[in-house]
């Protein structure tokens, strides 16, 4: 099985270049997804981004127009060397923030230098995550729904802050490098993206 995203204004041409590979395709809904079984039995399923579950009917306009991402939500990636937020209205970009902290990396050193260097990079980590939990409360605190990615412990880290914690996280983690300004335009874009799951014969 092979696992693809693509933005939802793609998703019909998509459909097609499936098809043409692979035989007429006939489309049906199940458990919330849009699946596709061409004439040599190869199949798809096309998830909606944030979480979401298609009940409409099989049709491939219908399952775009419920690609549209909410009227409010944000994103948050955070790794330890930075981080970066947004809110966001549909596909406008409101507000955001992205910030780079420097923590340093693991010494080979031994005996008490190597825990004054761990106690060091920990107050480092913790800083740079705190500094990553204010900005994420004064843009994104009162969001509906957050997408987050970067690296997971110091996403939870983040998360933890009770100003973030009861924000429902919707959709696929993200796997991003340290964030800057196209790390967060891209993770924005990938949020907003078709999850395809496609089973060839």
């Amino acid at each position: 099985m092979t696992v693809v995203t693509v933005a939802p204004t793609r998703l019909p041409r998509w459909i097609e270049n499936f098809t043409a590979r692979h035989g007429a395709c006939s489309l049906r809904v199940a458990d919330g997804s849009l699946l596709g079984e061409a004439a040599d039995t190869s199949t798809f399923s096309a998830s909606l981004p944030f979480s979401g579950s298609y009940s409409g009917p099989a049709e491939v306009g219908s399952f775009v127009a419920a690609c549209a991402p909410p009227d409010d939500w944000g994103v948050l990636l955070v790794r330890k060397g930075g981080f970066a937020v947004a809110r966001l209205a549909g596909e406008l970009m409101e507000e955001s923030k992205v910030g780079q902290r420097h923590v340093q990396g693991r010494t080979k050193a031994g005996g008490q230098s190597q825990q004054r260097f761990a106690r060091r990079r920990g107050n480092q980590a913790r800083i740079a995550f705190e500094a990553a939990a204010d900005h994420a409360a004064r843009i994104a605190g009162s969001v509906p729904v957050l997408v987050v990615g970067g690296d997971q412990v110091a996403v939870t880290e983040v998360l933890n802050d009770p100003r973030l914690s009861r924000i429902p996280v919707v959709g696929e983690f993200l796997t991003v490098p340290d964030p800057r300004r196209a790390v967060l335009e891209a993770a924005i874009a990938e949020a907003c993206a078709v999850t395809i799951s496609v089973t060839n014969a």
